[in-house]
């Protein structure tokens, strides 16, 4: 069947709505740090001391608002997630509506991209990252509700509109047709797990980049390099909390990527008559794999935590992240399909 390029149109217009609706979502993330609920409660208790013991339920709670505390995210909490996102502050409620218009708007461009091109919408390098963002920024706004991680925002939505920025701008590809080797059924099997955990490592790989960005204040407070009081800082979620839930969405992923990498040695043996060949992406993706396997091998046997552990799931990420941008795009082999010049 021909391209629609009518729908390959209104895909790309509901990305271009998508990158506004993401840009909005950061924007109002930014402003609850800047006017947000805990701010406005530290400077009433640093004012009325007295009066914020008093109403917020004792010592240790009147220097938790005064300091800004962030709330918790994790699932112990006894507030149902849909109710805590109501009764947070306005400027949480505006972010997390803009955040879901544009998941939507997002969802739409890859859906109506599929219905262009009569296929699954992740045939080339262009529409690999716009897939995987997607899922990236689902992912995320669910963890955002079920967590309360809602001082996150700003930073891994930022992550997704510079990502897709940079991929309307610099690889933008035109719905067109795909090239015979990837014409089967399985690219909706085999290329839908990679997009799916791809994005889902995409998340874990900001969490990483956030705590280790806090552990190191930290440690430049106690060594007394560094002024204790970061407004940012008091806002984040704690490094237990931080590293739980990084850990949590690598297990997320994890098991999608194995599938993905077995779909692959069977399409393998389908299209080129054995499973495995040692091509390039091949041996990168299971590179990745060994990688976020030792990482989840250590925390549950070695009992690693913090930035050891955080430094091993980065590792994976920039082995992921070689295999898209380099290996797939420079290096010739059974796998070159980015259709970037």
């Amino acid at each position: 069947m021909p391209v629609n390029l009518a729908l390959g149109h209104v895909s790309n217009d509901f990305l271009i709505a998508a990158l506004a609706f993401y840009s909005l979502a950061v924007l109002t993330f930014a402003g609850d740090f800047a006017f947000g609920r805990p701010r406005r409660a530290a400077a009433a208790a640093a004012q009325h001391p007295a009066r914020a013991m008093a109403t917020v339920g004792g010592p240790e709670s009147a220097v938790s608002a005064a300091v800004g505390t962030a709330e918790p995210i994790m699932p112990e909490l006894r507030v149902p997630p849909l109710r805590a996102l109501f009764q947070a502050d306005a400027w949480v409620r505006g972010a997390m509506a803009f955040s879901t218009l544009g998941v939507t708007a997002h969802a739409v461009a890859v859906i109506t991209r599929g219905l262009a091109v009569h296929r699954a919408p992740w045939g080339n390098m262009y529409e690999f990252v716009t897939a995987l963002t997607c899922f990236a920024a689902i992912f995320f706004v669910g963890a955002m509700i079920r967590y309360r991680a809602w001082s996150l925002g700003v930073f891994v939505m930022g992550a997704v509109v510079v990502t897709l920025g940079l991929t309307e701008t610099l690889i933008f590809t035109p719905a067109g047709d795909l090239v015979p080797a990837l014409q089967s059924y399985w690219l909706s099997i085999h290329v839908t797990a990679m997009t799916v955990a791809t994005g889902v490592f995409f998340v874990s790989a900001v969490l990483g980049v956030v705590y280790l960005a806090v552990d190191r204040y930290n440690r430049r407070v106690a060594a007394g390099r560094a002024a204790p009081g970061n407004g940012i800082v008091r806002r984040m979620p704690t490094l237990e909390q931080l590293d739980r839930l990084a850990y949590r969405t690598v297990v997320f992923g994890f098991p999608i990527w194995t599938f993905g990498v077995i779909a692959g040695a069977i399409w393998a043996d389908q299209a080129w008559g054995r499973y495995w060949g040692w091509d390039p992406v091949e041996t990168w993706a299971f590179i990745t794999w060994v990688v976020y396997a030792a990482f989840l091998h250590a925390r549950a046997t070695a009992g690693w935590r913090g930035r050891r552990a955080h430094y091993v799931q980065m590792l994976g990420f920039a082995c992921l992240t070689f295999n898209i941008l380099f290996v797939q795009v420079f290096v010739t082999g059974l796998h070159s399909y980015a259709g970037v010049s």
